[in-house]
């Protein structure tokens, strides 16, 4: 059953990407995962489709839509099962592109987007580092200015799209004496520029069809066109653009979820124990049913939230325990569908065993559990007071 926040345009999209997870995702991502990366074609097919371009303003060739679409995208990549697939393409569309949709100027939007919208260039966000993670402001790659180029040096962590990706959004200090929230600017990288290495491809516990890189930047000369916003300013574009971020993780998340329960309940039913089928045992019934309970209303907050955000409604508060609850709730989820499918919970060839592993980084990636409901406690007597 569809929310009501949801149109009959968010309906049409849904179908046709849960047709397109069935179709071209569920039959050929297992070989991703071997290979640690997704196909560019399939990327490339996705935004002919017009998946790519759901955000995107009419005015600039995209559907126009909000948070809403963000979300139905989210959900029906988190169903296919492969967390890896699912970041690729959020990362891509919710968490990197945004940056240059609302923050280029008309000669880098008509430089890149038509390539970004059609999935010819996959994009990348370039914040986290060694020692900076949620804390962004804390961040120590610097951009000096060298005449009519700036020069980046540092290094980038944990970065989603980054051994195969082709731009790159980075973020740098560019005035050393200033408050760390007024002294980073946004940058647009292209692979191959000179001085811009992928340091590594990291081997990661779960999201194995991700690509993860660290990034090195070693007196790497970017022309000052390709400052990306207003100087000095981009820590702000960043905590903006985390609210999508965190929302369509927490929407993924609990379609994650969702799925994982509708498995675990198929093979419950079929897997026999002391002559019995699993099903008949309360204690299973009564936990599967308990976990539907919570990820069904945490799916409401969800849908909630992307609907105050497309009314321009203040919903940092909504967003920060959609990203708190979803991410904690996904693990306590997948460890119960682990323990009831027993020993076959326990190996590669069961699609529960790879979501175990997938989920239990969407309590740290994109805002830690603890920094999301520190969030929270800010706004603690705001959210009360509605």
């Amino acid at each position: 059953m569809t929310h009501p926040v949801f149109t009959e345009e968010h309906d049409l999209i849904r179908d046709q990407l849960r047709r397109f997870v069935e179709e071209k995702v569920k039959p050929q991502a297992s070989r991703w995962e071997d290979a640690g990366f997704v196909p560019r074609e399939i990327l490339r097919e996705m935004g002919t489709l017009g998946f790519f371009s759901l955000r995107v303003p009419e005015a600039l060739g995209g559907a126009g839509l909000d948070a809403r679409a963000s979300v139905v995208l989210a959900e029906e990549v988190g169903r296919s099962t492969f967390g890896g697939f699912a970041i690729t393409v959020l990362v891509h569309t919710d968490m990197a592109s945004p940056h240059l949709v609302r923050f280029g100027t008309r000669r880098q939007l008509e430089k890149y987007l038509p390539d970004v919208m059609a999935g010819r260039t996959v994009t990348a966000v370039a914040v986290t580092e060694p020692g900076a993670g949620s804390d962004v402001a804390g961040i120590r790659t610097r951009a000096t200015r060298d005449g009519g180029d700036w020069v980046l040096n540092g290094s980038k962590m944990f970065i989603t799209n980054g051994v195969h990706g082709d731009l790159y959004f980075v973020a740098a200090r560019t005035d050393p004496e200033a408050k760390g929230s007024r002294a980073i600017t946004m940058f647009i990288v292209e692979k191959g520029t000179s001085g811009f290495t992928v340091g590594r491809a990291l081997d990661k516990t779960g999201w194995r069809s991700s690509d993860t890189a660290e990034l090195v930047f070693a007196d790497c000369r970017v022309p000052a066109e390709n400052v990306l916003g207003e100087p000095n300013r981009g820590f702000y574009s960043i905590m903006a653009n985390f609210q999508t971020e965190r929302l369509v993780i927490g929407a993924m998340a609990m379609a994650e979820a969702r799925e994982a329960i509708r498995l675990t309940f198929d093979h419950v039913g079929q897997r026999t124990a002391f002559g019995r089928p699993l099903w008949d045992k309360q204690t299973i019934r009564q936990r599967l049913s308990r976990r539907l309970a919570e990820v069904e209303a945490a799916r409401q907050l969800v849908h909630h939230t992307a609907w105050l955000d497309s009314q321009g409604r203040d919903c940092v508060a909504q967003v920060s325990m959609v990203k708190a609850l979803a991410g904690d709730l996904v693990n306590e989820v997948l460890y119960d569908c682990v323990q009831f499918h027993g020993g076959m919970g326990f190996v590669r060839e069961t699609a529960v065993e790879r979501m175990a592993r997938d989920a239990r980084v969407q309590a740290i990636g994109g805002g830690a559990s603890e920094v999301m409901l520190e969030e929270v406690a800010k706004r603690f007597a705001a959210v009360l007071a509605d």
